[in-house]
């Protein structure tokens, strides 16, 4: 089909929008009114057109964007009689070509840029097909349902007063717009009508000499010959069926066809009447759309809607198994942010190319579920090592380096492989059990495939349980905090107590911080967490104070994870927090994990400094587990050291290991020389104790002397060994 050339030149802006419009309906006109089957004149054809063109330019500029509007001017063409599909065809070349130049009155209109208006053109086209098929069927079924009532009407006529039958039975058999046949029992075709013989490519008599017996099609249903013997003899009086022909050149005819049983006055079976509606340019359209709802626009493999589909059957339940591979790219990201999506674009697409090429063993098949992320299936009884060589045959696949624009991008992937039998997995569960299966290869450092693991995936439901959970469980007051005394070292006294937060769980019962921390740092839930955690923390330190202040504890120790650093409001929210609780910045004592504060610079460590200078003492936790610089302690505003326990782990053998008793003996001193206080976590034992005191460490925090527990124990020292 030929597109009307587009006029020389950029289109004025001066012109105004009526003219530009106006401009778009004469190409419109041009390109469509000779294909027309239409009294109207060229003229009024043009004003038939133009609210079409009104609706089409406004729904282009629409936000929100709604495609309504092209369905009803797909619909409207068929009501201006533009039936003909060239017509269809036409149309939407006009449209792809000239809708955006002519009916976009700003390139970048309510901020959608050009790319935007072309996508949206796009879907508008596909929506006004949708809308002339659709209307293009419903006026053929009604034109066909109206033949054929008047058919039967005159049949019965003909049964009642045979004058008036002929009459009325031969104007509709003339002039009707489907294709009309009569044929006798025995299945010879009498006569047909001017409309069957064009439908069968012009010649009469080679369809008056075929017997309706010799017009099977491999295609044909095994019901549609049922029906027609049930009609024949005369147990059905009529039968409606889709059914292909062979035209006599060979090519395929698709009809909706309508056969009804003509009986005489006397009732007996006599003649059967077809009716035939030409479905065939339907049908490649609906093949064209059913093509393009099922394949993935930019690679062309087949999309998520057709693998479920692939999927689903090939689960049903038999005695067969299946392997699926679940590939996702390994820093496609990266591609993206720094080459830009056109060249992610085209790299997706020559990945697609080399996974089809190397997924086309007999029962296997490859899509693109979306993004980067890629699948292929593949069944039969030996599916176990099937499924783990198609895996190395896609990672092999992505082994050499990709030229796009000019550059060489190497390509590495992950894969998630599960196999099995069918019958005991939905396609959502497998895709999941693929995905989670994925990620663990990933995080194992991809480029290569794991096989599902059940017990890992119920770890991985139960964090993304965890995780969606969250929010609600603050919400709800699920989270709780047990307090463990900080003892000195010298007189056995209780110094403090460190705030440890728990999760009582519905299903999962009383969970430890280790358990729910990290998920609450992933989905930024950590910070209105932590204040919460530190306003709990400090009120019962305030009420220590209050209602103990012959020998409660000193200070409250609360720990800050990396994310409330980096958070703008961590120094107005604690001074808040201390304010309305009346207790003294010198009662609190924030924890900071080494790791936190490797290669932090002046900006990290501002807040640190302003709450510091405000009396708010700042530990150094875990001190000794992560790659800091001992000479960046005196730049830190700490002044409190943690060790962990891993240095104190030695101390419970016997003899002692004297390597860790130097190392904790080299650091007390350096802390000490640099006039920071020194706590040791995980004293377990009296020995332990015993020896940290005499190494010259100032508090001390285990199961020696407590476990965590609640407020009101924690005077409650056990001082037994633990292990």
């Amino acid at each position: 089909m030929k597109v009307p050339p587009q006029p020389a030149g950029p289109v004025a802006d001066a012109d105004g929008p009526e003219n530009r419009l106006r401009r778009f309906v004469t190409i419109w006109s041009r390109a469509v009114f000779p294909v027309t089957m239409t009294s109207l004149t060229r003229q009024e054809f043009e004003g038939h057109l133009l609210p079409l063109a009104r609706e089409l330019s406004a729904a282009l500029r629409a936000r929100p964007f709604d495609t309504a509007p092209a369905h009803r001017v797909g619909q409207a063409l068929i009501a201006a009689h533009c039936t003909d599909p060239d017509a269809l065809a036409r149309s939407l070349g006009v449209v792809d070509a000239y809708l955006v130049l002519y009916c976009a009155e700003d390139p970048d209109v309510a901020g959608a840029g050009a790319e935007e208006l072309r996508a949206r053109c796009s879907r508008l086209q596909h929506t006004m097909a949708a809308g002339f098929a659709q209307a293009l069927r419903e006026r053929t079924l009604n034109e066909q349902e109206t033949i054929a009532h008047s058919a039967l009407s005159a049949r019965s006529a003909a049964e009642l007063a045979l004058h008036a039958t002929e009459s009325r039975f031969r104007a509709v058999f003339e002039g009707a717009a489907i294709g009309i046949g009569i044929a006798d029992l025995d299945g010879n075709v009498l006569e047909v009508n001017e409309t069957l013989t064009r439908m069968f490519g012009g010649l009469e008599q080679h369809v008056l000499s075929r017997n309706i017996a010799e017009w099977s099609h491999p295609e044909d249903g095994p019901h549609v010959w049922r029906l027609y013997d049930e009609l024949v003899r005369g147990e059905r009086e009529h039968y409606r069926v889709e059914k292909p022909y062979y035209r006599g050149d060979g090519t395929v005819l698709w009809t909706n066809l309508t056969v009804s049983l003509l009986r005489d006055a006397a009732g007996v079976p006599r003649y059967q009447l077809a009716l035939m509606e030409d479905t065939t340019e339907r049908r490649l359209l609906n093949l064209r759309l059913r093509y393009e709802a099922t394949h993935d626009a930019l690679t062309g493999l087949p999309n998520r809607t057709l693998f479920f589909e692939r999927l689903e059957k090939t689960l049903a339940p038999g005695d067969g198994r299946f392997g699926l591979c679940y590939l996702d790219l390994d820093g496609f990201k990266v591609v993206n942010d720094s080459l830009g999506h056109a060249t992610g674009d085209r790299l997706l697409v020559e990945v697609a190319d080399r996974l089809q090429g190397s997924v086309k063993a007999p029962g296997e098949m490859v899509a693109r579920l979306g993004g980067d992320e890629f699948v292929a299936l593949t069944t039969g009884s030996d599916s176990e090592h099937k499924v783990a060589e198609l895996a190395d045959r896609m990672l092999g696949a992505l082994a050499a380096p990709i030229r796009v624009d000019g550059r060489e991008l190497t390509v590495r992937g992950s894969v998630g492989v599960v196999e099995g039998p069918v019958g005991e997995r939905t396609a959502a569960e497998v895709l999941r059990s693929a995905d989670i299966t994925m990620y663990r290869a990933k995080s194992a450092g991809g480029n290569r495939f794991e096989f599902a693991d059940a017990e890992a995936d119920a770890r991985a439901i139960t964090r993304h349980g965890l995780t969606t959970a969250l929010p609600a469980a603050l919400e709800r007051g699920e989270f709780f905090i047990e307090y463990q005394p900080l003892v000195h070292l010298d007189d056995g006294s209780v110094h403090g107590a460190e705030a440890l937060v728990r999760w009582c769980h519905p299903q999962h019962g009383v969970l430890g911080p280790d358990r729910f921390i990290p998920l609450a740092e992933n989905t930024g839930l950590i910070v209105p967490l932590g204040r919460w955690v530190l306003e709990e923390a400090v009120r019962q330190a305030r009420f220590w104070q209050t209602r103990h202040a012959d020998g409660g504890p000193l200070r409250i120790n609360v720990n800050l994870s990396p994310t409330q650093l980096h958070h703008p409001r961590l120094v107005a929210d604690t001074v808040d927090v201390l304010e309305r609780s009346g207790l003294e910045p010198g009662a609190l004592c924030l924890e900071v994990t080494e790791s936190a504060l490797i290669g932090a610079d002046d900006d990290l460590l501002k807040p640190l400094r302003q709450l510091a200078d405000m009396g708010v003492d700042i530990a150094l936790d875990d001190f000794g587990t992560g790659y800091s610089n001992l000479a960046n302690l005196r730049r830190l505003p700490v002044s409190v050291l943690k060790l962990d326990r891993s240095f104190t782990q030695g101390m419970q053998q016997h003899p002692v290991d004297l390597v860790d008793l130097k190392i904790v003996e080299g650091i007390v001193q350096l802390a000490h020389s640099l006039e920071l206080a020194v706590t040791v976590e995980g004293v377990e034992t009296g020995a332990q104790a015993q020896q940290l005191r005499e190494l010259g460490c100032d508090t001390a925090q285990g199961w020696y002397y407590a476990r965590p527990g609640a407020p009101d124990r924690i005077h409650s020292l056990v001082l037994a060994d633990a292990v």
